[in-house]
């Protein structure tokens, strides 16, 4: 004997009854709930209408050149900042540490 699809729904919703019964108001209310919010909030987004932000209007695109780096010496480090090898600041010692003023 070999079972039909509407054979397993018919079981399925037998065991929900049979077993998740005592749950099965909790779970309408939470669904009720969560249906009148969302139905209230396209009601609100149709009473807003067409955004503010939504132009019509085409939109001009510009390609901006990127602003020019400054050079390693025109550069501001701060204190405990290294600035990098070849720059003027000082040089770093044998082990690689930082120089310190005294």
């Amino acid at each position: 004997m070999r079972l039909e699809g509407w054979q397993i729904i018919v079981i399925v919703v037998l065991a929900i009854l049979l077993f998740g019964a005592p749950k099965l108001p909790g779970l309408a209310r939470s669904l009720g709930q969560s249906l009148r919010i969302f139905k209230s909030e396209v009601r609100q987004m149709k009473d807003d209408g067409p955004s503010s932000t939504a132009s019509t209007d085409p939109v001009e695109g510009k390609v901006v050149p990127p602003a020019p780096q400054p050079k390693a010496s025109e550069q501001t480090f701060f204190p405990g900042q290294t600035p990098p090898t070849g720059t003027p600041g000082g040089s770093a010692d044998s082990a690689g540490n930082p120089p310190t003023s005294r």
